[in-house]
């Protein structure tokens, strides 16, 4: 049996939108008020694309930016994976405009939808093409601009989402000697898809069927039961995917930036604290799958990794979906 390759991240990249949206602006566009979107979610401003700019021109920005930073070129990568729920058309896929934009001409590309998880849906299938020897070189994109898809007038989603990119070059350990993924979980369980869901815009109901309904091609959400989820979902998810490690060696949790207070709950039923966690919800808001990439850049570029220590990476989405990666850095 062949042995599996050793797998590293060689490099990160980033790209959020210039538009800003502070709490203030949705003040007269739903009932709230600055107070009340920081006090629930812990959220201050988002990013919005304006209108002409799309998911496609986020994710190559940082892709071109994660490729300059592990130092390679677009003819090195051999696949693209972009994680997205907001790609620019049904078809071709976003990961088909990276690659032409890019000039990765010798890259295969898809696009994998597992909402919030996509990113890490995206990292884990880049880590096992590279393990089995299948591909030297992969980026792995999340981004998303879900400002398009939010009901103006619902208070319980239009304060939660923001739009951008992030992407990680992953090679060989051998050759980058830096950010070594350890251990991967994916789960799912369909039967909670209600929980957060886009009623109208799909193959069942597209916009010429007798039952579509352009009021309903928004995200809607359950808050209530998307927090009990959430919190116990994330709980689990970094006790399992740390199980086998020494809980000192964990230096960094990069989690889905979903809300401040579920991330908070969940890492104290960890037993482990906030100065653990890297947040960027605040400035950002939720970026869905280019919530963890996004995240991970700012903390390699801000020296928040600590060499040889464990960075624990965890998300949950609509699906219901959920994954965890392990990283020692």
């Amino acid at each position: 049996m062949k042995e599996m390759i050793r797998v590293g991240i060689a490099g990160t990249g980033s790209c959020l939108p210039e538009r800003v949206m502070k709490n203030d602006d949705f003040v007269g566009m739903v009932d709230t008020n600055d107070e009340w979107i920081t006090q629930r979610t812990g959220i201050k401003e988002r990013r919005w694309v304006e209108d002409g700019q799309n998911c496609s021109e986020l994710s190559i920005e940082a892709a071109e930016r994660a490729l300059d930073n592990a130092g390679l070129k677009a003819e090195d990568i051999d696949l693209i994976v972009v994680g997205t729920l907001t790609a620019d058309y049904l078809m071709p896929s976003c990961a088909v405009l990276v690659q032409t934009a890019i000039g990765a001409k010798n890259a295969g590309a898809f696009d994998v939808a597992s909402a919030c998880t996509g990113f890490l849906t995206a990292l884990q299938v880049a880590e096992s093409f590279v393990a089995s020897g299948r591909a030297k070189s992969v980026l792995a994109i999340g981004a998303e601009t879900l400002s398009r898809y939010l009901d103006k007038k619902d208070r319980a989603s239009v304060i939660l989402f923001g739009d951008g990119a992030g992407a990680a070059v992953v090679t060989s350990f051998e050759e980058c000697q830096q950010g070594e993924l350890l251990g991967n979980i994916l789960g799912s369980d369909g039967s909670g898809y209600e929980f957060i869901h886009i009623p109208t815009g799909g193959a069942k109901h597209p916009h010429d069927h007798p039952e579509y309904d352009k009021d309903n091609h928004y995200i809607r959400l359950k808050g209530r039961e998307v927090y009990r989820f959430a919190v116990s979902t994330m709980t689990s998810l970094m006790k399992e995917i740390t199980k086998d490690y020494d809980p000192d060696e964990v230096a960094l949790v990069v989690p889905h930036q979903v809300n401040m207070r579920i991330i908070e709950s969940a890492m104290e039923k960890v037993g482990w604290g906030r100065e653990r966690c890297f947040l960027n919800i605040q400035h950002y808001g939720n970026t869905s799958a280019g919530s963890i990439p996004i995240a991970l850049d700012e903390a390699h570029r801000g020296g928040h990794f600590v060499k040889g220590k464990l960075v624990v990476m965890v998300a949950f989405g609509a699906g219901l979906t959920w994954g965890a990666s392990l990283m020692r850095w």
